[in-house]
């Protein structure tokens, strides 16, 4: 995909505050440190678009980035750090379960996984959620650049194995592989929207 154009729009921290243009959005789903704003910063081609952090659990609202004049990619608060209160975390779980719930605009989840990590009991709880509310998503193995290519391919295996119904595409913020299957699989859903 060719980008002309990206622009952070917004924060929201409550429904009210969600776009209303009706534009498709994409939203993207990971435990705290996952690489999520790395990812998008280089989905995107550009180096701070969204901010990274070496702390987690930083993003603690629901961030849009319009892509192109026309679709939303959607940052959602990571889940899952343990040093923000559970009321703190109940709440961003609250916020993150009502847009993709009721989110009439969203058109795919990104799921992203540690490709150097065993997916946890939240990774699945998540990933589960997403087959029952049958929600179009996919699974993303970041960070995949730091692991030799025959360990990638057994950690995607493993990964697999704890999302058996998920298609799973290794990416690099890094060098930018698996770029073209991401997009691939973005220009699908906004296509079919």
């Amino acid at each position: 995909m060719k980008i002309t154009s990206t622009e952070f729009v917004k924060s929201a921290f409550n429904r009210e505050h969600w776009t209303d243009d009706g534009l498709p959005e994409i939203a993207f789903l990971g435990r705290s440190n996952v690489g999520k704003s790395s990812l998008l910063n280089s989905l995107l081609m550009r180096k701070a678009l969204a901010r990274t952090s070496n702390t987690p659990g930083r993003t603690q609202s629901i961030n849009y980035f319009l892509v192109n004049e026309s679709f939303y990619f959607v940052d959602l608060p990571g889940y899952g750090y343990a040093k923000v209160s559970k009321s703190m975390r109940a709440d961003w779980g609250k916020m993150a379960e009502e847009y993709l719930s009721q989110r009439e605009e969203l058109v795919l989840c990104i799921q992203l996984i540690d490709s150097r990590h065993l997916p946890t009991k939240l990774d699945i709880q998540l990933n589960e959620w997403l087959e029952v509310n049958q929600k179009p998503y996919v699974v993303v193995a970041t960070k995949s650049d730091k692991l030799p290519k025959t360990q990638l391919q057994k950690q995607i295996k493993v990964i697999g194995t704890a999302f058996p119904t998920s298609r799973i595409l290794p990416y690099s913020a890094e060098t930018g592989a698996g770029r073209d299957q991401v997009w691939a699989e973005i220009n699908g859903a906004v296509a079919g929207s």
